[in-house]
């Protein structure tokens, strides 16, 4: 069993900063590979960055690229996800995500085990 607990959501104006974490509780952290998703009202979830087993692999979806970046600490049990430049449109509640199962980075929902509760992120304009 893996449990995931996200924090660092908040209020923040268009162009500013967050910085999400993500500590996660179970064993072998190191070998999951890592996702954030964000999910706005009355829209799908929807992939926001991945990183690989040993943090070199990492991908992103094309609305957060050279904005954000997602990082992760295996000494830690955390996967980081730093939000630069934020718009209005990035507003969302932001899920961690974690696929035991796989080395691969997955985009799409099912490719993921395990899920956070969600922080809420506002960017106001």
């Amino acid at each position: 069993q893996v449990q995931l607990v996200e924090s660092g959501g908040g209020l923040v104006q268009a162009g500013g900063s967050l910085r999400l974490s993500c500590a996660a509780f179970g064993p072998f952290f190191s070998m999951y590979v890592m996702g954030w998703f964000r999910q706005a009202p009355g829209k799908e979830r929807e992939f926001v960055a991945g990183i690989g087993l040993r943090g070199d692999n990492t991908y992103y979806a094309d609305t957060v690229k050279g904005r954000f970046t997602i990082s992760r600490d295996n000494a830690k049990n955390t996967v980081f996800l730093q939000m630069n430049s934020l718009q209005p449109e990035d507003t969302a509640v932001y899920y961690c995500a974690a696929n035991i199962w796989s080395r691969g980075v997955g985009t799409t929902t099912s490719d993921y085990n395990y899920w956070g509760q969600g922080t809420q992120v506002t960017v106001s304009s």
